[in-house]
């Protein structure tokens, strides 16, 4: 019995050591979360990682942790929702600004910039996410909810039947041109611009086409 509490007070006393160290980091509860998860998916993986290590990483108390994130699936929502803030920071670019495929490129390449610190934590969390279909189903909302923002801060509306239709389009570009940028390794992401400048261009003939003759003249882009 004396064997079998060892780890327990070794494990007490790194927690408490996590939030000693914690009460001087400046970074917000839900910044040391992220930033720790993404720590320890790159050394750990991300199937096996349980949320009460990535509590004690980030110097968080189960409660605490739940108040934030509840669930594993809602730390990679707080990880999207940082990087659509870093993206929006950015501004809403407008009409004269270029045609609605330029605008788009110019949105989603500032997403796969915001995203390059995480490009390897984002790939193993892919990777093992493809074994665990719930995982996946429970992040196409949260996808959709960033494609809208996407659409907004390229300066086309995303409500409505036209804004699903727009949605869906920018979504498929996307996850086509994320496998590229997970692969990509140059410093200028000239294959990730490649994959999302033949995406967006082939949504865009897509979108001329279910226009139809009449509103062949107009020059937007995914379903508009």
């Amino acid at each position: 019995m004396a064997t079998a509490k060892k780890p327990t007070v070794k494990k007490a006393a790194k927690g408490k050591s996590s939030r000693a160290k914690s009460q001087s980091d400046d970074r917000s509860a839900e910044d040391r979360l992220i930033d720790a998860t993404m720590k320890l998916v790159v050394d750990r993986g991300w199937r096996n990682l349980s949320l009460a290590e990535i509590g004690e990483a980030a110097g968080l108390g189960l409660a605490e942790l739940h108040a934030i994130a509840p669930s594993k699936s809602a730390i990679l929502n707080l990880l999207i929702r940082r990087i659509d803030r870093q993206v929006l920071a950015e501004g809403r670019l407008s009409e004269d600004q270029g045609s609605a495929r330029d605008r788009l490129f110019d949105v989603l390449m500032r997403r796969f910039d915001a995203m390059q610190p995480y490009r390897v934590a984002l790939g193993e969390i892919l990777y093992d996410c493809r074994r665990d279909p719930l995982s996946l189903a429970t992040s196409l909302p949260r996808l959709a909810c960033s494609m809208a923002w996407m659409l907004e801060a390229a300066g086309l509306d995303s409500h409505g039947l036209r804004g699903v239709i727009r949605i869906k389009g920018l979504s498929a570009a996307y996850l086509v041109t994320l496998r590229t940028w997970l692969k990509d390794d140059s410093d200028d992401l000239a294959a990730t611009m490649a994959t999302l400048d033949r995406q967006l261009l082939r949504l865009d003939g897509w979108a001329r086409r279910c226009r139809g003759p009449q509103r062949q003249g107009e020059t937007q882009a995914v379903g508009t």
